[in-house]
Order: C-alpha cells, then structure tokens, then sequence
C-alpha cells in the first residue's frame, strides 16, 4: 500500500492507495485529534449492497455508526439531499467531534463534504472513493451541491482528514464507469506529465488494459499530480485552474443534455478534445487534435455533440461557468502536452470551433 501526503495551507492528510486499504479505517480514525465517537455513513443504492456492510461492520465495535443513502447519480447533489442529510445527523445526535465517511464517487464524496464543511460549522470527514473518477475528485478539498444553473456552483473548500483509496473497491465497476474516471486520467497527464501521457498512449488502448497493476499506476500518478498542484493553490487563485482542462466545455454538455444524460468523464474527455482543437487555432506549432481523436474513438469517449443543440446553446451554458469573468470565458488552453495556460477566449472563436465539433 502507498501513502501519498497532500499538503495545503489549511491541512496536510494522507491519501492511502492500495489493495485492502479500507481495512486501516480505525488506524486513520484514531489519527483524528478529536477521534470521534459516531459516525455517519453517506453513500448510494449501488455502493450500499457492495461495501456498505463490511465497512460498518469493521466500525460498529468501535463507534456509533450512523447511514444515509443517496438514490445513485448525479441528480443527488441537490439542496434537498443536502438538507436531509443534515437533518440525519441532527436527529442522530452528532456533534462537533462527530465525523462523516463519504463511501462512493464523486456525487458522494462532494456532497457529503460539503454537508461535512457547514455542519456545526465544520466537522471531520474522511472520503472513501469507490470509483477511479473519484481520484480526481476525493483529493483536493473541492465540495459542493448542484444548482439547476449550473453544477457544483454552492460549495466550498473543505479538505478531508484522509483519503482512504481500496482499489478492490474499482472491480465491480461498469466499463462505463471506467472510462469516466480515466478520463480524468488523461486530463492529469495531458495539463502536468508528457511522459505519464506517453505511458497511457503505450499501455491502455481499451478498458480492459486497466488491469490492477495499471490501475495502481493511474491512480498514484493522477494523486500525486493534483497533490502538486492543490499544494500550490489551495482554492483556486491560480495554478489550481489548470486542473479544469476540458471541464468548460464539459460541465456545459452535462447540464445542457440534462444531468445524467452524459457522464462526467464522457463531457470531460470531448470537452479536452474541443480545448486542445481551440488551442490549435491559437497556437498553429500545437498538432494534437486529430492524435487526441483517434485516442479517443479507441477508448470509446464521444468525439462529437449531439446535434439538437445548437452552438450558441451550448456557448451560453459554457457562460454559466464559475471561471467566467465579466462575461467572458477564461478557458484551460494547451501551449504543449504537459503544460496548459487559463487564456480569455472570445465568444466568435468558441462558435467556430463549437460547429466543428458535430
């Protein structure tokens, strides 16, 4: 097992990767300064039948164990959600030495954070990611609930006591929900490490490469690059932006299709994919798109927008953005694999590579 340290200016935490990681649970919990006495379980219908009784059943000795289950997907950050589980863990007594475990992906680990980060004020909690696109989202701090107009646009920055990563947890997932995290993968590589990225292009062709070792391999790369990063930037003054590489475009589609309708790492992936095709108009030494697109189509990401929205559609949703400014969009742009700017972007340059993306 591998212990990654994530170090910002608010708290420095563990990140375990590793086979059976789950089992130091207690170890991590007695690390808490004020170790808890109960705890509340937050996580979905699917997670539930999977890992949720094992992980109470190594913690009801111990402590008073507590449970909330989300309906699965991303319709769960709600406000009403939020609300409920507050009331949970009024009801249930818990008090500011209380904690909060986040067991599943990132719809659980954001809004159980951030129920976490405004409970009492602030209480500890520890995330228990069951997905590999919670490697991105588990790490860092990063907690909010969705808003009709706009995702994730009611958070904050809360970072965890600790990031418990058990990669048996990622064997029961689809091959859907694989390539939605490795995309976030590919995002790490493409914004810090050219060689990370060269190991992808060479090792995984197909979800099927992710094997165990692989994935040990994605995930301790892809956590020690947020780690750097989060590590300079706590809440997102600067450098951090750099980590929402193709999210602009891609939170647009998952709110324009409809939540749900098009996974994170699918909207991710296409909106990389529409980044680095504008960052080519920008910058005519980059030649990258047509390698990207062809990467893609072998991994089974989308490549194209859906047909009944129409680009000036979409460019208003992409305004939504909280990287807006004034009305202007400020986009994560590709200078070369392995180093990314934020760069102002006019609207007539966005809608003419927008209508090349059908």
């Amino acid at each position: 097992m591998k212990e990654i340290c994530v170090q910002t200016e608010t708290k420095t935490y563990p990140v375990l990767v590793g086979r059976k990681a789950s089992t130091h649970l207690h170890d991590i919990l007695q690390r808490i300064p004020n170790k808890p006495s109960k705890l509340l379980i937050v996580t979905d219908d699917c997670v539930e039948r999977l890992y949720l009784p094992s992980i109470v059943s190594q913690l009801s000795d111990a402590y008073t164990v507590h449970t909330f289950v989300l309906k699965h997907g991303e319709d769960a950050k709600s406000f009403e959600n939020f609300y409920a589980i507050q009331t949970v863990a009024l009801e249930k007594g818990l008090d500011r030495h209380s904690a909060i475990l986040a067991l599943g992906g990132g719809v659980v680990g954001d809004i159980a954070g951030f129920v976490a980060s405004t409970f009492m004020r602030g209480i500890s909690f520890i995330q228990l990611p069951t997905t590999l696109l919670a490697h991105d989202s588990a790490v860092g701090g990063k907690v909010a609930i969705n808003h009709p107009l706009g995702k994730n646009m009611i958070g904050s920055f809360y970072q965890p006591e600790a990031v418990v990563y058990d990669v048996n947890f990622l064997q029961s997932l689809p091959k859907e929900e694989l390539r939605s995290g490795f995309a976030e993968v590919i995002k790490h590589s493409l914004i810090w490490d050219a060689a990370f990225y060269k190991w992808l292009r060479h090792e995984v062709f197909t979800m099927d490469d992710l094997t165990p070792e692989r994935l040990l391999v994605c995930l301790e790369n892809g956590i020690k690059i947020k780690a750097e990063v989060v590590a300079q930037d706590e809440k997102e003054q600067g450098l951090r932006a750099i980590l929402n590489f193709g999210h602009t475009l891609g939170h647009a589609l998952e709110a324009s299709y409809g939540y749900g309708k098009i996974s994170h790492g699918d909207g991710v992936a296409l909106g990389m994919l529409f980044a680095t095709k504008l960052s080519e108009r920008l910058n005519p030494e980059l030649v990258l798109s047509e390698e990207m697109s062809a990467y893609w189509k072998m991994l089974g990401f989308p490549t194209s927008i859906k047909s009944d929205l129409t680009p000036s559609q979409i460019l208003e949703w992409m305004k939504k953005d909280k990287k807006t400014k004034d009305g202007h969009i400020h986009m994560v742009l590709m200078e070369k694999v392995g180093h990314v700017k934020v760069k102002k972007v006019q609207d007539d340059l966005i809608l003419d590579v927008l209508s090349e993306c059908y």
